[in-house]
């Protein structure tokens, strides 16, 4: 009488196994740089009520807030209510708002202390009729990891 195969054969383990490990290979480092992704993607969140402060008190006064004003707009945030981002706060008398990120362990790696910098347009472009566009840019953190509206440099 034949005798019937009970059970995979040790080669073909080991093709499974090897499969397993190229997709984890793959898929771990692309899971990794989606997290960190939206880590940033916080930051973003949480100044946007700066932005927003900031473009109608210029738009109400005609000049960016000073010290006094950012208090008491309270737009510097030296805890914010996010979960990855460290401080926000707000450049007086010309409205730049500058989020930092918490350091690498509770962020990812990659982002741990980075700073992303969000700059109104001037006063010259904002009299001469041009839209209120806030300009977004990180010299630390790489491309990869920010929204397409935001350069790296």
């Amino acid at each position: 009488m034949k005798k019937l195969q009970q059970g995979f054969t040790l080669i073909e383990l080991m093709i499974v196994v090897a499969i397993i490990g190229i997709l984890a290979a793959i898929a771990i480092p692309a899971y990794q740089d989606y997290t960190q992704r939206a880590q940033i993607g916080e930051a973003f969140t949480i100044v946007s009520n700066a932005k927003t402060a900031i473009a109608e008190y210029y738009q109400t006064n005609g000049a960016f807030p000073d010290t006094q004003a950012i208090t008491d707009l309270n737009l510097d945030m030296a805890s914010p209510a996010g979960q990855y981002v460290d401080t926000v706060t707000v450049t007086a008398d010309t409205g730049e708002v500058t989020a930092v990120m918490r350091a690498a362990g509770v962020v990812g790696a990659d982002i741990g202390g980075t700073t992303l910098l969000f700059t109104p347009p001037s006063a010259a472009d904002i009299s001469a009729g041009k839209a209120f566009n806030w300009v977004c840019t990180s010299a630390d953190v790489l491309q990869k990891f920010l929204p397409k509206s935001c350069d790296g440099v």
